[in-house]
């Protein structure tokens, strides 16, 4: 008989990867080789265990699931890597898969599904849903903001004015004026409050919690 497929998980809840591993403990051919709670440990035992397929959340602490898939994939590009969420929001399909991911599914998918976009994977074939697909195709190629508007756009998510942002930023608020400028451009809005509400809804920024 073949070696079974290692598969890493990495999600902060146990109870998630107390779920995955009953799954995969289903399949004569797979085996679960490592878990990890967080991105960093992720990197850490990818480099140590060298699994098959690695099925990676992406809201994690600290490092998040696509920082850890790029992080993994610059130091082995053959790494097959599942991203696994309960999200949909278009940036985080794109994130992730411009990091390297070579499926994005969310968690609630049926067990078939899962089950074959992990063989998919370990055999080097990409596995996007058709509602992810879909997500994906809908993006607006617009939103690409630079790192500072992106700082920006947090720090007015945050409920920053101009002013504060000047100072948290340490640039002038005419400069702050024209990167609110781009970002509205950019988002295709017409104030802040819908920059706000699309940077959330679209996952471009996430509320800390």
């Amino acid at each position: 008989m073949a070696d079974k497929l290692r598969i890493m998980l990495v999600d902060d809840h146990y109870l998630v990867r107390v779920g995955l591993s009953s799954i995969i403990a289903l399949e004569g051919d797979m085996t679960v080789c490592a878990e990890a709670p967080t991105g960093e440990q992720a990197v850490a035992l990818f480099r140590s265990e060298r699994p098959d397929v690695t099925l990676m959340d992406l809201r994690l602490p600290g490092m998040s699931g696509s920082e850890a898939t790029r992080t993994i994939r610059s130091d082995f590009p053959d790494a097959r890597i599942i991203v696994l969420s309960t999200y949909s929001t278009d940036e985080e399909i794109y994130a992730a898969l411009q990091a390297g991911a070579m499926a994005y599914l969310l968690k609630s998918i049926q067990r078939e599904e899962l089950v074959q976009a992990i063989r998919k994977a370990a055999a080097g074939e990409r596995h996007i849903p058709p509602d992810v697909a879909a997500r994906l195709a809908a993006r607006q190629p617009r939103s690409q903001l630079s790192p500072r508007e992106l700082e920006v756009l947090r720090l007015i998510v945050g409920g920053k004015r101009n002013k504060e942002i000047a100072s948290a930023l340490e640039i002038s608020e005419g400069t702050v004026k024209i990167h609110v400028s781009s970002i509205l451009t950019k988002l295709g809005v017409f104030d802040r409050t819908e920059a706000v509400a699309s940077a959330l809804q679209r996952g471009i920024v996430q509320l800390r919690s």
